[in-house]
This record gives C-alpha cells, sequence and structure tokens, in this order.
C-alpha cells in the first residue's frame, strides 16, 4: 500500500500566528489567558493550549474586568471589540490578517454605500465576525440557490452590490456562486483578489493533483474546521473515498480494506505532529511512504503584534 501526502497541508501563517499568540501570552502574563472562541479550529491544539493555562470562552461575561482576552483567527464583530474595551480588558488580536483585510473591505464599502454579499457558511464564527463589520446591508448566501432568493433594493432597480467572501470556502463553489451573482446583478462589485486564502487554495489544488490517484483520501482535521471539511469534499469530487479524521485512533485495518494507494492531507488548522502519527499507523498496517515526507513550505509569515 502506497501512502500519498500532499504538499502543501497543515497549518497556514495565520494559524501559526494565533497560537503563538496565545503561547507566547501565557509566558508573559502566565495563566489564566482568556480566548474568545477556539483560536483554531482543532481539538489537539485546543487542548494542548488549555493544558497550559490558557481558557477558552464564547461570552466575555465570562471574562473578569481587566483580564488578558485574544480574539480567535475567525476574527469578531464590531460589537464585541466595543464590549471588550467597555469592560477595560486586555485584548489581543489573533484574526488573520487574510481575515482583518476583509474586514476592512467590507468596512469601505459600506462607507461607500453599497450593500453587501457575504458568501459563506451560516454559523461560522468568520462569517459572524465579518458580518458584524456593519449594523446592515449585508445579505448572507451559502450556495447558487440563495442566489436567486436574494431580496435587495427595489424591484426593476439594481441595487449597488459588491460581494466578499469567507477565506476558507471551496474554491470552486465560490467560483459557482460569484457567476450567479454576476448574471443576477451584472454591476456587481468584487475584491481585487479573491478573498478565499492561499493556503485554503493551495491544499485543495493539491488534493486536486492526488485525488484521482488514490483510492482512500485521509484528511487531518477536526469536525468544525471549514477549510478541512472543503478538503474532504474536494477529494471526493475527484471520485476518491474521502474522510474527515482527528488522529490516527481512527485508523484500523479494516478502514484500509482493498486499498492500494492512500492519500494524507491536513486542513490549515492540524498540526503536523497528527499527520507524522498518522503516517507511523498506516506504515504499521503495511504501509510505505512515497515522495516527500515533510511538508512543503509556502513562504508565508505573518509577525506577531509588537505588544506580544
Amino acid at each position: 500500500m502506497d501512502i500519498v501526502l500532499a504538499n502543501p497541508r497543515g497549518f497556514c501563517a495565520g494559524v501559526e500566528r494565533a497560537i503563538a499568540m496565545v503561547e507566547r501570552a501565557l509566558e508573559r502574563f502566565g495563566s489564566p489567558v482568556y480566548v474568545r472562541h477556539e483560536v483554531v479550529h482543532n481539538r489537539y491544539v485546543v487542548a494542548e493550549l488549555k493544558a497550559k493555562g490558557a481558557i477558552f470562552i464564547e461570552d466575555l461575561a465570562e471574562v473578569p474586568d481587566g483580564a488578558n482576552l485574544i480574539f480567535s483567527a475567525h476574527g469578531v464583530p464590531q460589537s464585541v471589540r466595543k464590549l471588550a474595551a467597555a469592560r477595560n480588558l486586555n485584548v489581543y488580536d489573533a484574526t488573520c490578517p487574510l481575515v482583518t483585510k476583509v474586514h476592512l473591505e467590507v468596512s469601505r464599502l459600506r462607507k461607500q454605500g453599497y450593500e453587501i454579499v457575504m458568501i459563506g457558511h451560516k454559523g461560522h464564527p468568520e462569517v459572524e465576525g465579518t458580518m458584524g463589520q456593519s449594523d446592515g446591508g449585508m445579505h448572507l448566501v451559502e450556495c447558487v440557490a440563495d442566489v436567486a432568493a436574494l431580496q435587495i433594493g427595489q424591484p426593476g432597480v439594481e441595487p449597488r452590490l459588491a460581494f466578499v467572501t469567507q477565506t476558507t470556502l471551496s474554491v470552486d463553489d465560490a467560483t459557482a456562486i460569484v457567476s450567479a451573482l454576476k448574471e443576477r446583478f451584472p454591476n456587481i462589485v468584487g475584491p481585487k483578489k479573491d478573498d478565499i486564502c492561499y493556503a485554503t487554495q493551495n491544499r485543495q489544488d493539491a488534493i486536486k493533483i492526488i485525488g484521482r490517484q488514490v483510492d482512500l483520501m485521509l484528511v487531518v482535521g477536526s469536525i468544525n474546521s471549514s477549510n478541512s471539511n472543503r478538503l474532504r469534499e474536494v477529494a471526493q469530487h475527484q471520485g476518491a473515498r474521502a474522510l474527515l479524521i482527528d488522529d490516527a485512533s481512527s485508523i484500523d485495518a479494516g478502514l484500509l480494506a482493498n486499498c492500494r494507494r492512500v492519500g494524507v492531507t491536513a486542513g490549515a488548522s492540524a498540526p503536523e505532529v497528527l499527520v507524522q502519527g498518522i503516517i507511523q499507523r498506516l506504515v504499521e498496517l503495511g504501509g510505505q511512504v512515497s515522495g516527500q515526507l515533510e511538508p512543503s513550505s509556502e513562504g508565508v509569515v505573518f509577525a506577531l503584534p509588537k505588544d506580544l
């Protein structure tokens, strides 16, 4: 059984920065350091940070006045920023710079009088954060069918309209939705550069290369990780049987029955240590690695804030 590793895979620059911020804050200030929402969507990472003294919360009411608070990589609505300021919390913002770029785009477009269509998944914290950059004028679509159901502006009058996207979407799905938006609203304005982040796109492109070559694709990532779920979907679209798994404990001989080639990748929030554990388990079950073992570098680094 050949083990085919996708490259690139695993941590992106935004995830590395967010985790480093929590670790640096714990080193500087000691425990507890509060983090609004899971800093990144990975069970292993969150458990490791909890063990070091991080406390993950959803409601700022759980944070004592004057405490140290970190915003997760997914970003937060403006209402959360205002509440944190009113509570005199010491805030360290781990929002991914690529998500911040979308937030700034929303603010700029709203000031220019545009209504904005957000392409994304309802309930995802990144979507809630981006939608929360404006008190109104935001419309969410999750699929092509939602575009036809949009109720914007006056009948017969095309509204002043723009769109932004969640950074962790399927590139192909987002392209289809954007095409539907442009067909219905020919004058809709889009970002100069695709909002979908480099890491999301690169990992999906890697899956497209090997997805047709394997019998089974294992995607390392947690169930609440958007980009990891999209990798599983992309692999399935290539015709592979694809599974989202947290770690090597999910793998047994029965899972690999009749598999001549097994592909392995990891979402942008999944650490390489989990990938190596899965490779070790596959080798124990008769696999051999073909190709490059270590993940390739994408050459992107986001600096920590100066106060950390």
